[in-house]
């Protein structure tokens, strides 16, 4: 899966990675682990990830994190809920050179 794949790559860049596959727990999750970056896809099983990156930035705790939102049915025009986007965007599928540029300018 696209999760397992984008954590060995970081994990080979010497990033502490944390992959969670459902939105259940997320933002607490994000409270304890306090990532630099969030790569988060659309499409996630138990919830639209919209709903997450809203719910996100709108936690003062959690909203200085920088994220990357991926998708394979939505582009960088259609992703955004109630005026909310994130700091960028992919489009399925992606190269991991493209993936790599875009996390090193969000955690500068």
């Amino acid at each position: 899966a696209i999760l397992d794949v984008i954590t060995l790559i970081l994990e080979s860049e010497a990033f502490n990675v944390a992959g969670l596959n459902k939105g259940a727990d997320f933002i607490d999750h994000v409270k304890e682990f306090n990532p630099d970056v969030i790569i988060m896809d659309i499409m996630l099983p138990d919830i639209d990830g919209r709903v997450l990156l809203k719910e996100l930035k709108e936690t003062d705790s959690t909203s200085h994190i920088p994220v990357l939102m991926i998708s394979a049915r939505y582009n960088s025009n259609n992703y955004t809920l109630d005026g909310i986007s994130a700091d960028d965007f992919m489009a399925k599928p992606f190269n991991i050179d493209e993936l790599m540029d875009k996390i090193y300018a969000l955690i500068k």
